[in-house]
């Protein structure tokens, strides 16, 4: 659980979350996510979850909001606030997670809910040995 000092350190991030979670869209599952990603430059970026009756076809909101932030030129991200109507914080999932490491390994993570409980984490301990792509090819194999 994040203290007062961690909650108004990301107020602003996790407020940008709050609204693209309100315009979610879920009409299956009822369960609503906002993300929000700050970038070494300050700008923040944000995203909601899409659902499809395909629930695999499904656009999770922190995927959402890299992609807008992708789409806008920034790549370097530091920071990514995620608010769900849930009773608890909720995680980014793990393909969500994956694609945050891609951009930074190292990057936090706030997870909170519309009612302010949060929680704070490297993205390195939610998952720790992301996949790695292969840039060169290894003549030695």
């Amino acid at each position: 659980m994040a203290d007062n000092k961690t909650v108004n350190q990301f107020k602003e991030l996790l407020a940008a979350a709050e609204a693209a979670r309100k315009v979610a869209y879920a009409p299956y599952s009822k369960f609503t996510v906002g993300a929000a990603v700050r970038t070494k430059s300050g700008k923040i970026f944000s995203g909601c979850n899409v659902e499809n009756v395909s629930f695999g076809l499904t656009i999770c909101a922190e995927r959402s909001a890299v992609a807008a932030a992708i789409s806008a030129g920034e790549r370097d991200f530091v920071v990514i606030g995620v608010v769900a109507n849930s009773k608890t914080p909720a995680l980014p999932c793990g393909a969500c997670r994956q694609v945050l490491a891609e951009f930074n390994p190292a990057m936090k993570v706030v997870a909170a809910t519309p009612g302010g409980m949060s929680q704070e984490f490297e993205l390195a301990e939610l998952l720790p040995k992301p996949a790695q792509g292969i840039l060169e090819s290894d003549s030695n194999v």
